[in-house]
């Protein structure tokens, strides 16, 4: 089969790789559609050392595993858990201990004609969500995850730093608390997204500093981070939702003294996300910068590591 590989930080359309070969539990999926993603990105940079396929945002058929499941539409959450170590057995299944991550540790990805994951990984899709949406499903569950973190009240302050990808969807998912929610960046466009549904933004340098009971940080950068961090008031909190390859500068003192409590936030739960999806409570068509078919995936990452380039997907049936 096709697929996208990465080796030594060097991507290459291999041709010849076995279709993966379907273990008891999981099930075999031919993938529909794929999202490149910063993550993506910073794997090829060398934010961990991965060999194999990329992708794991994905929408698929199963082919073949649970009967109830053949020729249906699903998306896959992308830890795949031992079940039995100290996190499972806490149904904290994203910290397996000997956990494999699609795409990203010690399992082939979904830039391929085929991927397997666990049958209990894998949510059918509702036919009232097109395969391009449900695409979304994957980051769209990790924006929700901040909420499974804080308690958020409509009284709370909150600013989201960056407005790629990942920081629409975060603002979007957080603006349906009824939170007091300001979304920051350096893009007309696509600050205009959010503010067509009724949220408000602005531009970096009109962030006023001490003045936030919570700040998401989602530019993946040294600058966003310090913006997120002297937006915030004493006792505030600060969430980080980017991975990245770099090594991140902080002042350490200032968040002793002020007491931040600082959150990493990474997977959530896929459930949750379908549902924002279906109900359409949640746009991501104005995200999608371009389609590329699986066979030119070489010329998509190209595209998608342009400076201000929103989502790229891949489609497989090229």
């Amino acid at each position: 089969m096709k697929g996208i590989w990465l080796e030594n930080q060097q991507l290459q359309l291999r041709t010849d790789i076995p279709v993966p070969e379907v273990p008891a539990g999981e099930a075999l999926i031919r993938v529909l559609s794929a999202g490149i993603c910063n993550t993506d990105l910073e794997l090829k940079r060398g934010y961990y050392p991965y060999t194999g396929i990329l992708g794991h945002e994905f929408v698929g058929v199963v082919e073949q595993g649970d009967e109830n499941l053949i020729n249906k539409r699903v998306v896959g959450e992308i830890n795949a858990a031992c079940g039995y170590c100290r996190f499972c057995l806490q149904k904290q299944p994203t910290h397996c201990e000997n956990r494999t991550v699609l795409g990203i540790v010690n399992r082939n990805g979904a830039f391929a004609d085929y991927l397997s994951l666990p049958v209990k990984n894998l949510h059918v899709v509702p036919d009232s969500i097109t395969t391009e949406v449900a695409t979304f499903t994957e980051p769209v569950a990790a924006a929700l995850e901040i909420q499974q973190q804080i308690q958020i009240h409509p009284s709370d302050r909150i600013l989201v730093v960056g407005d790629g990808k990942l920081g629409q969807l975060v603002a979007q998912t957080l603006a349906l608390t009824g939170c007091d929610l300001l979304a920051i960046g350096r893009h007309q466009s696509k600050l205009a997204n959010l503010e067509a549904r009724g949220i408000k933004v602005g531009f970096v340098d009109e962030m006023k500093e001490r003045s936030f009971d919570i700040a998401v940080e989602c530019t993946g950068n040294d600058i966003g981070f310090d913006i997120a961090r002297r937006a915030l008031r004493p006792r505030g909190t600060l969430v980080l939702k980017s991975t990245y390859a770099g090594k991140l500068s902080l002042d350490a003192s200032a968040l002793v003294v002020d007491e931040i409590t600082l959150i990493g936030s990474r997977c959530g739960a896929f459930a949750p996300a379908l549902e924002l999806l279906a109900q359409g409570k949640v746009d991501v068509i104005p995200l999608i910068h371009s389609r590329f078919p699986l066979t030119d995936g070489l010329a998509a990452f190209e595209v998608a590591q342009t400076k201000g380039v929103m989502k790229v997907l891949l489609e497989m049936n090229d």
